[in-house]
């Protein structure tokens, strides 16, 4: 995970729970299911923190509404597919220095609690 530096932020989301198609056997094409989705995203907030605007800040609201949107309007073979689009929309925001986002598979494997696939992204 990245260090977090001097007048960056670090915003988490934390354990969105959505429902999509996610899979690749026959039982995981026709049902939607559980994914549980976490962020980390780091962006500048020196000019948030001084002016207590929110056009200064990065929206963690639109993020979230979008990976809501995203998530729930298509299906998806693999995990690291899902994974990477979520990370492209949090990347796409011109702000964002360093994001990770991991998703989780509830009951993928019989005997574990989930299966989860972490990808993350930096810019300069």
């Amino acid at each position: 995970m990245q260090q977090i530096t001097p007048g960056l932020a670090r915003i988490r989301i934390k354990n969105l729970r959505l429902r999509t198609y996610i899979g690749i056997n026959e039982e995981e094409i026709l049902n939607r299911q559980d994914v549980v989705i976490n962020a980390t995203i780091l962006y500048p907030a020196n000019q948030a923190v001084e002016v207590n605007q929110i056009d200064q800040a990065l929206n963690y609201r639109t993020i979230t509404k979008a990976f809501i949107q995203h998530v729930e309007t298509n299906r998806f073979a693999l995990l690291e597919r899902l994974t990477q689009e979520l990370l492209d929309i949090v990347m796409a925001h011109a702000q964002v220095r360093y994001a990770e986002v991991e998703v989780d598979k509830p009951h993928a494997l019989r005997f574990a609690d989930s299966v989860s696939i972490t990808l993350s992204a930096s810019r300069d």
